[in-house]
């Protein structure tokens, strides 16, 4: 099945989060080994972009709860069993 938004064919997920969201995803969760300067300027594009469009944040939550409505099985979690911690068995004389 082929996911298109707008003229643009989504590949990805990321591709479908950025198609979505008009901005890549690595403006809004930042990229691994940025750097401070890097971090304020990505912040800094972030501000801007919320303060052109007010219902950005709005429009945003509306899209993350459709995805969770119609894909139900990305929460399906496992919880994993942990192994019983084994006591170590002390002998000697206390002092």
């Amino acid at each position: 099945m082929r996911t298109y938004i707008g003229r643009q064919q989504a590949i990805s997920v990321e591709d479908f989060a950025e198609l979505a969201l008009g901005t890549p995803v690595e403006l809004w969760l930042g990229v691994e080994g940025e750097t401070d300067e890097e971090r304020a300027a990505r912040l800094d594009a972030a501000r801007d972009i919320l303060a052109d469009d007010p219902h950005f944040p709005d429009d945003l939550v509306r899209m993350a709860a459709q995805v969770i409505e119609e894909n139900p099985d990305l929460f399906d979690v496992v919880p994993m069993v942990r192994p019983a911690r084994r006591r170590s068995v002390r002998k000697g004389v206390a002092a």
